[in-house]
């Protein structure tokens, strides 16, 4: 047997915290050495923190990046395991995004990401350079750098950074063609919805189709808008051995024999001949070997890895949660995610500020700061949150009562501050610029009661140091049922990207879980603004499954109208085709002409594909023709 620990580590980083990063680093290496890890296996670019985007145009951000990784070898010079951890370096004038691989003090090797996406939320083909197959150099004139494998005394090793492993034609095929049995994958990958099971399964496939183990580290936290949901795996072949903790700081082992790994290379006949037809096409990989004498690790307390249900041949009886169920508390774990890095990353902020209007997404955006500040403040989270009640003549007595109740269980603090008299100063204002015979439009009267309210909002987290949220929902966003300088302001859009079905979905969700009655009294209300008499948003919009059916269909799929009501036909054949049509029409007339409103609305957490932010994920010009079907 050949039996190798392996430690997953994921760490929540902050861009440009060069130190507290590696300290954080430091303080899981120790505990990796106390437990007898062989290779401990750190997170894409956890020197710098990511994304770095154009930072890594700066010679200072990329040197002090190399200072402190310098530090973390001689920090971990007597744990006798072999690390990787994410860095970026400066090599022949580019940057290069590498995982680095460190060993008894110094750094060994530096192998540089080679698919670098430039699609969604990602830039990096706009900032760092690409590794390509046989690139082999040396950094600073002493490092190995480039495309290597490398072999210590318990095997030999393969390092590749996150994107690498989703592209079928990456570097784990040439290097294990080579004689890597270990493939380390350094990840940032953000969360999106779903996202775990895909990982799960490109993982699998890839430890299966390379005859390898393959050890999966992800970053956790969140900067900026990006969520990264942590965890990581280790997959030997084929078989799942570890599936680590998300949305946490911390870290996860398992043993594997690496033996198994190359007595199943030597049983795979398939395999065996890919292999040597490809040896004889494109020859090797360069090797470096670390001899025994210079570097070994650990290994004789190592004991074989026996299944936990003590049968090898029946998979481990393991409850799982319903699927509905469990996407709804990674999506709720990811935005309290997303709203307490924020909130405390950025160090601008004292406290929390919601608007709760009595309506579903000021609810569900109050409960996702309530998630956070749970754990941030668990003797007294309600302490870290304050929000506003700010009626006019159209609000009603229901909704006040439900927004009052929500923050009385939340233990929130609560204010009643009545926007009416402004409201009718505003209008006389408005009246006297436009002149004799002006008349106000309707919506503009809408719109004044939503400004008035973000002002004051802005007005409140100016003077307490209050962190203001934004809490519009994306269905809504997309097709601009929402006030520029109102209620799409705020400093954090925490459901920007949530859409309105799933904040229904969500609500319903924690209603079970909680009890609480604030929520209860919401959803049992007709969703809509209160910004005119008897307002109710599907009335003025569509119904809102048939929206988001739209939002996903030309958004995500892209077909021409007419392809789209037939899709719609499928789904909601009791709507009929007249009215399908129209709804089609309404939303791509309504969504195209929105756009320059997404462009001025706050940062947003992301948790999907289709974003509504320009700068990453849906990239949409503002000026544009209404093209489609023409």
């Amino acid at each position: 047997m050949r039996l190798v620990k392996l430690g997953l580590a994921s760490v929540n980083t902050t861009v440009g915290a060069f130190a507290s990063n590696v300290d954080l680093a430091l303080g899981l290496a120790k505990r990796m050495a106390a437990e007898d890890v062989t290779v401990g296996l750190f997170q894409e670019q956890l020197v710098g923190g990511y994304p770095p985007e154009d930072l890594v145009q700066w010679q200072g951000f990329i040197e002090a990046q190399w200072t402190e990784l310098l530090r973390f070898a001689a920090e971990t010079a007597s744990a006798r395991a072999l690390f990787a951890i994410g860095v970026a370096i400066a090599q022949g004038g580019l940057r290069y995004n590498c995982a680095a691989l460190v060993a008894g003090g110094k750094v060994v090797g530096l192998v540089p990401k080679e698919k670098l996406p430039t699609y969604n939320v990602f830039y990096e083909g706009r900032t760092f350079s690409r590794g390509y197959p046989g690139q082999d150099e040396l950094h600073r004139g002493l490092v190995p750098f480039g495309d290597r494998v490398f072999t210590f005394d318990f095997g030999t090793v393969a390092a590749e950074v996150c994107e690498d492993i989703w592209s079928g034609d990456g570097p784990m095929r040439r290097r294990c063609y080579s004689g890597a049995e270990l493939v380390l994958n350094l990840s940032a990958s953000p969360f999106r919805v779903g996202v775990l099971s895909t990982r799960r399964e490109l993982i699998a496939t890839r430890a299966s189709d390379h005859q390898c183990t393959v050890a999966y580290a992800n970053a956790v936290g969140a900067n900026d808008g990006l969520i990264f949901d942590g965890g990581g795996f280790v997959n030997q072949n084929g078989r799942p051995l570890l599936e680590a903790p998300r949305f946490q700081e911390g870290l996860a082992t398992c043993v594997v024999d690496l033996d198994r790994t190359s007595r199943l290379r030597s049983e795979n006949s398939t395999w065996r001949s890919d292999r040597e037809a490809y040896a004889r096409e494109a020859g090797r990989v360069a090797e470096r070997v670390v001899p025994a004498s210079v570097f070994s690790t650990r290994r004789d307390r190592l004991a074989y890895p026996t299944p936990r249900g003590k049968s090898f041949f029946l998979p481990f009886a393991e409850a799982r949660r319903p699927l509905r169920e469990e996407a709804c508390e990674e999506i709720l774990d990811a935005l309290a995610l997303g709203v307490g890095d924020y909130f405390e990353k950025t160090r601008a902020f004292r406290c929390i500020g919601v608007a709760l209007s009595g309506g579903r997404d000021s609810l569900l955006t109050l409960l996702i700061a309530h998630r956070y500040a749970k754990r941030a403040r668990p003797n007294d989270p309600g302490s870290l949150l304050h929000t506003f009640y700010m009626p006019t003549r159209y609000s009603s007595e229901g909704t006040r009562a439900a927004a009052e109740t929500i923050a009385r269980e939340l233990g929130a603090s609560f204010q009643v501050l009545s926007i009416d008299d402004a409201f009718e100063r505003e209008r006389e204002a408005a009246l006297k610029m436009l002149g004799p015979g002006g008349k106000l439009t309707p919506i503009t009267e809408q719109n004044i009661q939503a400004r008035l309210r973000a002002q004051r909002m802005w007005n409140w987290a100016n003077s307490s140091g209050g962190l203001f949220l934004q809490t519009g929902n994306m269905s809504e966003k997309a097709v601009g049922y929402t006030t520029i300088g109102g209620d799409l302001m705020g400093a954090l859009a925490v459901i920007a990207n949530v859409p309105k079905t799933v904040v229904m979905v969500l609500l319903e969700h924690l209603r079970e879980r909680t009890g609480y009655q604030g929520i209860a009294q919401v959803v049992a209300r007709p969703a809509g603004p209160e910004l005119a008499p008897n307002q109710v948003g599907e009335d003025e919009l569509m119904p809102f499954p048939v929206l988001d059916a739209c939002f996903y269909l030309f958004a995500g799929e892209k077909p021409q109208p007419a392809e789209m009501v037939q899709a719609l036909a499928e789904m909601f054949p009791e709507v009929g085709a007249q009215a399908l049509q129209g709804h089609v029409e309404k939303f791509v007339r309504l969504f195209q002409q929105s756009i320059y409103k997404w462009v001025q609305s706050p940062l947003a957490l992301h948790i999907g594909n289709l974003d509504l932010d320009r700068e990453r994920a849906l990239q949409l010009p503002v000026v544009q023709a209404r093209w489609p079907g023409h």
